[in-house]
């Protein structure tokens, strides 16, 4: 369990930081802005691996309500085309604040309705960690109405979204597979239509306008095979874990982010990057740390349980075989006593 945990996070992390450093080149050096669209086509070609790996055997599909998975699959759509918009509408600064935000609106919503406690520490390590990652990667904040309340929107779907992800999967007994497979042709669906329009609206340029060269096909073709990894390790860390260790993990990936931008690609970087970093890495250790800690309490009343489960089966055991030795004896005792003659 601990072993598929630790892969999992790190097939998250090291899938994410590719796809965003091909985006980026995509983006930034090739001039391809239409990042909804792509999205969409990241969904299709998911949907499409996944088929072929349940054709071939790989994994068994689970029927799950069909209305359920539907809505599944639109809330999360409509969550990547805000979270879009969002960056559109409002600086690079507040769409980060719009990210942290995630964090402990995630926390209020599953406190107020799932009833999970967090502790002091947790909330301790998390408060560390935003306050790393907002010092390393906000730079500036310009507020507008619109920019605000796509901002509000992209928050609650993607809170709801996550948390609707982790209790699918246990309530309904599902692998992050299965419902990956069954979710995402809606959200692809959703993204087919919306991407276009959304792409228009921030980009002023007509995704079926644009000259694709053989290099841009090549990235995208890239980024799609990369985006397989990137939306299975997401239902996978979710689901193994909770909502709120994904985002944490996606907090790790805007440090490495910067980091790698910052050797690679030359980004510029300041003092004040590095002591963000350094503030928000700390944060994630502690949150490691309490999170272990704590699984560690839970689980020894567990052992408890079973080593009493046992100690109580074995007593059953030595007590059944002393029962049928006595039993043999008395046995033994009548059978001479009834070859014995009376006097």
């Amino acid at each position: 369990m601990q072993l598929g945990v630790i892969g999992a996070l790190f097939l998250s992390v090291a899938s994410s930081v590719s796809i965003v450093i091909c985006n980026k080149a995509l983006m930034s050096h090739l001039g391809f802005p239409f990042a909804t669209t792509l999205t969409s086509w990241h969904l299709m070609v998911t949907f499409c691996t996944l088929h072929a790996a349940q054709r071939l055997n790989f994994f068994e599909t689970r029927s799950v309500d069909m209305k359920t998975v539907i809505l599944f699959g639109i809330l999360n759509g409509v969550s990547i085309g805000l979270l879009n918009l969002t960056l559109g509408f409002n600086s690079v600064g507040f769409y980060q604040m719009t990210k942290l935000a995630i964090i402990p609106f995630t926390v209020l919503l599953e406190t107020l309705f799932l009833k999970k406690q967090f502790s002091q520490k947790i909330k301790f390590s998390l408060f560390l960690l935003l306050i790393g990652v907002g010092i390393a990667s906000i730079t500036d904040l310009q507020l507008n109405f619109l920019g605000t309340v796509l901002s509000a929107l992209a928050i609650i779907t993607t809170c709801v979204g996550q948390i609707l992800t982790n209790t699918i999967q246990k309530k309904l007994n599902v692998s992050s597979t299965q419902l990956l497979y069954q979710s995402a042709p809606f959200q692809a669906a959703v993204l087919f239509v919306s991407g276009p329009v959304v792409d228009q609206c921030l980009t002023k340029k007509n995704v079926f306008a644009f000259k694709y060269s053989p290099i841009v096909l090549v990235f995208i073709v890239l980024s799609c095979l990369i985006a397989v990894s990137v939306n299975f390790s997401t239902f996978l860390v979710i689901g193994k874990t909770s909502p709120v260790t994904y985002q944490v993990l996606g907090h790790l990936k805007t440090c490495l982010i910067l980091g790698f931008g910052y050797t690679l690609l030359h980004d510029p970087f300041t003092e004040r990057n590095i002591v963000g970093i350094l503030v928000a890495i700390f944060g994630m250790g502690l949150y490691s740390y309490f999170c272990t800690q704590e699984n560690k309490k839970k689980q020894q009343p567990i052992d408890l349980s079973i080593s009493q489960i046992k100690d109580k089966e074995a007593t059953l055991l030595l007590g059944g075989k002393n029962m049928g030795n006595q039993d043999k004896e008395s046995q033994q005792d009548n059978k001479k006593l009834n070859r014995d003659p009376i006097v």
